[in-house]
Parts: C-alpha cells; sequence; structure tokens
C-alpha cells in the first residue's frame, strides 16, 4: 500500500520562487483525480506551453496507458503547480527492486510503449519544477533509496534544469544508462536529405524494387491527418503487425488485451487533439506498410509501424519511411523522434540525427541514505562506465 500512501498523502512543497512572483506546490494526486474533463483541459493547456513536447505524457495517451496497465491504481501523479495553475506533471511510482536488484526505490513510471519519460514542464519554470520534485522526494522517500528517472532526454530545457538544479544543489547524480536513437532533423528538402543519406546505389535498388512491387498491382501512398477511417485503420494496424514476428514472439499490441485496449484509446485521443498523422502504403486497396506519427510541434515521434512480411523484398517499410521525410516540408515541425532502439538496422540508414536518452539516478533523503546510493551508483558504474 506504500504506492497508495504517496496518492493520498496531502503533501505540498513550495519551493522558493525565485524572482517569481506567484506560488509554487507540488504535491502527490492519485492519476483519476486526474481523469475529468475540466482537469483534461487544464493538462492539455500545459502540453501547449510546454518547454518541450512529450505526447506520451500528455493527457490523451498518459490516461489510456494507465486505465490500461494500472487498473489498481498504484501509480501516482506528481502535480506541480504555480500561481494555482498546473505547470508540471510526473507520473511515478515505488518499484521494489531495481532491475534485478531488491533495491526500493522512487521512479518515474514508464512502459514498453512509453517512448519518453521527459516531464510535461511549463516553459520557464523548470528549475522551480525540479527544486520542488526534488525536495517532495527527499521529504516523502519512505524506503525508497534515490530517485530513478527513466526514457529521459539528455538535452534540451527540462534536462538542462534538471542539471543545474543538481549543480546548485550539489546533489550526487549519474547517468546509469545512455543511449543515441535515430531523430529526423535538417533544413533540406525531403529529396535532398533522402540522396544524402543513401548511396546512389541504394535509391537505384529502392526503385526497383518499388517498380517490383509495382507489376504485382496498384501500388498508391495515404498521407491520414484526424479520425476519418481510423477504427478501420487501427484494425489494419494491428492485423498486419500481429501477422509478422512480433506476432510469433508475442510482443505485438494485439497479443494483449491491454496494449490494444491502450492503442486504440491512444490513436483515438491523438486524432481529437490534432496530433496523428497515418502513412498507408497500399497495394491493390490493401495495406501493406503502415506508420503512425504523433504531431507535437516543434517536434513530432513516429510512433509505431508495421509491414506485411510477405513482401519483405520490396522493403515496405523502408518505402513508408522515405515517404515519412516529407514531414521535413512541414513548417510547424522542427524535428521528428524515430521512438527506435540505438542501432536500429533500417531507421539508422536513413535518419541521419540522434537523440540522447538515457535513465538517470538521483540522491535523495538524508546524510545516510544518500551515502548509501553513492556506493551503489559507484559500484554500478564501474561495471559500467560508459553508462551504456
Amino acid at each position: 500500500m506504500a504506492s497508495s500512501a504517496i496518492a493520498e498523502a496531502d503533501l505540498a512543497v513550495h519551493a522558493p520562487a525565485h524572482g517569481a512572483p506567484c506560488s509554487l506546490d507540488l504535491r502527490a494526486v492519485s492519476w483519476r483525480t486526474l481523469d475529468t474533463p475540466g482537469a483534461r483541459l487544464a493538462w492539455d493547456a500545459l502540453a501547449a506551453c510546454a518547454a518541450e513536447p512529450n505526447p506520451f505524457h500528455e493527457s490523451w495517451y498518459l490516461l489510456a496507458a494507465l486505465r490500461a496497465f494500472d487498473p489498481d491504481s498504484q501509480i501516482t501523479i506528481l502535480r506541480f503547480e504555480a500561481g494555482g495553475e498546473l505547470a508540471g506533471l510526473l507520473p511515478l511510482h515505488r518499484p521494489k527492486r531495481y532491475y534485478r536488484w531488491p533495491i526500493p526505490h522512487l521512479a518515474s513510471w514508464v512502459h514498453p510503449n512509453c517512448f519518453l519519460g521527459a516531464p510535461l514542464v511549463a516553459r520557464g519554470l523548470e528549475r522551480e519544477f525540479w527544486r520542488a520534485l526534488l525536495k517532495w522526494a527527499d521529504e516523502n522517500a519512505g524506503p525508497a533509496l534515490f530517485l530513478h528517472l527513466a526514457q529521459m532526454p539528455l538535452s534540451g530545457p527540462v534536462y538542462a534544469g534538471l542539471q543545474a538544479v543538481l549543480a546548485e544543489q550539489n546533489r550526487l547524480a549519474a547517468t546509469v544508462h545512455r543511449e543515441d536513437r535515430a531523430m529526423l532533423a535538417s533544413d533540406l528538402s525531403p529529396e535532398a536529405y533522402f540522396e544524402a543519406s543513401l548511396s546512389g546505389k541504394k535509391r537505384k535498388e529502392l526503385r526497383r524494387q518499388f517498380n517490383r512491387l509495382a507489376e504485382l498491382g496498384e501500388v498508391n501512398m495515404t498521407r491520414t491527418t484526424g479520425d476519418e477511417h481510423l477504427a478501420r485503420w487501427i484494425e489494419d494496424f494491428l492485423a498486419l503487425e500481429h501477422s509478422g514476428w512480433k506476432g510469433t514472439n508475442g510482443s505485438a499490441i494485439a497479443s494483449h488485451q491491454s496494449t490494444t485496449r491502450m492503442f486504440k484509446e491512444a490513436l483515438f485521443g491523438a486524432a481529437t487533439s490534432g496530433r496523428l498523422e497515418r502513412l498507408t502504403l497500399n497495394l491493390d486497396g490493401e495495406p501493406i506498410a503502415m506508420l503512425a506519427n504523433f504531431l507535437t510541434p516543434p517536434g513530432a515521434f513516429s510512433y509505431k509501424t508495421a509491414f506485411d512480411e510477405r513482401y519483405a523484398r520490396y522493403s515496405p517499410g523502408v518505402l513508408v519511411q522515405r515517404e515519412n521525410l516529407e514531414m521535413l516540408g512541414q513548417p510547424e515541425i522542427d524535428w521528428c523522434d524515430s521512438c527506435a532502439a540505438a542501432d536500429h538496422p533500417m531507421i539508422d540508414h536513413i535518419w541521419r540525427e540522434r537523440r540522447p536518452i538515457g535513465r538517470l539516478s538521483i540522491a535523495i533523503g538524508g546524510r545516510v541514505r544518500r551515502a548509501l546510493f553513492g556506493r551503489l551508483v559507484k559500484a554500478e558504474l564501474r561495471r559500467n562506465p560508459a553508462g551504456n
């Protein structure tokens, strides 16, 4: 019941404002208190003014995930307010194990279909948010030895704000894992970027594959926003992904009721919020490659892709990613996160920029707790000094 105790505790932190005229407050609340029309409206307003976008912590996605994966309300939300207005948000839980070790700790909550763990924080309040969060963690650590932040961007204003607060408090922290995943960020046109990314030989091979695919029937690509025919598109995507290796090993979305529910609810929420873009490569009217993007200006996230493995010789996944480069021509989008694992065999050869993502562990509590954490993190980094 430890996590429930967090959710019910009426504990507030009034962080020093450092020149800000408004009062600052951070408390832990049940996520269900945010699942109301009024709360979602304030949440959406926060997303619109966030220092950097994270669709996985917006209302339409995070609530879908919590409803699917946390029916017993074990996950809590750290709610940060400035002047009475919602100004920051991060889901939190209290794991009893740190990977394979029985070490209780506080941790930001991520799940296998959450590809960024950065909190939503109002622009300009990054340092105030981290000061309030760390103060709350110090005072409410319970049995937790440290704070662990997963899937954190290791660049940008939210990360910079955290580093500044860690330095001013002389608080021990370590990046215990780091990876660089593919990212699309360029002033080049889609065609110029494609030519710069792939050799002439590879581009010629893709043209040959497309021509051979066209010999099998009518080939066309569609790009869609909104919710038109979305229910059918979702069912096609789930079936397409499940028909391949992910279905065989049980990692497809449709392999589990919870992930199926989350995916359907999240995509409808994204479409309603104007966040969804869908690409489909069709052969004689049947989808053979599909991709869902989340549009969160000035960024975007290439969320999920699937292709029909019966047509693998024609590289349908690469063909749909070739079309996805058209995002470079969208004036409101400056970059797109691939959401792919580092060293991905396909996307890494097309998208040339990289975004550093990592896991951070941070000291909390009093002197003895921090000393124990120091010994732990020293041992962890000794085994893995590069944090990879």
